[in-house]
């Protein structure tokens, strides 16, 4: 039996997450992401975006990616069992490194503790190395951010390096404050976590 055709511009499917392409109609959701001093913690301080920067800058951002790559870019989440937009995922060549591709996500709130980030990003963790021909996936975070240092960690990736935030703390916050953090996993690493059962055993849980 042949499996079904999936929607058109999904880039994967999980057990329990849809990834697929933003478009301008998912401004709502983006304004509605972004407007929780929660999820923007580790991002901005806790200051949330305007919706005229989503929609005239960070919108755009995301949507330049697919015409510049073909399996690289952002992609919405979407629930599948309610149909609803959960946040993003981001699998794209690192700026300091294109031969790196960096892995990053951005969940509301209700959706997190439900294992859904590393759920989504161990899938294109995979995808990357088994059709892209990746060769190393590297995730930032700041150093404070243990929530997602957790996942890189439950996902086999080790810490590579510790830096200074490029730029002014945030407002009231220190310097060491916003240092940031840099994990890696790469290719020959993967394979032998795959070979050993490892890496799908530190992923569970």
């Amino acid at each position: 039996m042949s499996e079904p055709t999936p929607p058109s511009g999904v880039f994967l499917e999980t057990e329990r997450i849809r990834l697929r392409r933003l478009t301008e109609a998912d401004a709502d959701n983006l304004v509605d992401l972004d407007a929780d001093p929660e999820v923007m913690t580790y991002l901005t301080g806790g200051v949330p975006h305007t919706r005229a920067f989503i929609v005239e800058k960070a919108l755009p951002h995301y949507l330049a990616h697919y015409n510049r790559y073909a399996s690289y870019g952002f992609w919405a989440a979407i629930e599948k069992s309610s149909d609803a937009f959960m946040g993003w995922f981001h699998f794209r060549p690192f700026k300091d490194d294109p031969d790196q591709i960096e892995l990053g996500y951005r969940l509301k709130r209700a959706f997190w503790g439900r294992g859904l980030a590393t759920e989504g990003s161990r899938a294109l963790i995979e995808k990357g190395f088994r059709e892209l021909g990746v060769q190393a996936v590297v995730a930032t975070t700041m150093a404070l951010n243990t929530r997602s240092r957790r996942v890189m960690e439950k996902l086999g990736m080790t810490l590579e390096a510790e830096f200074d935030f490029p730029g002014d703390p945030f407002p009231g916050w220190s310097k060491a404050d916003c240092r940031e953090v840099k994990y890696a996993l790469t290719r020959s690493t993967w394979e032998a976590h795959v070979a050993s059962g490892g890496l799908q055993a530190r992923s569970e849980g």
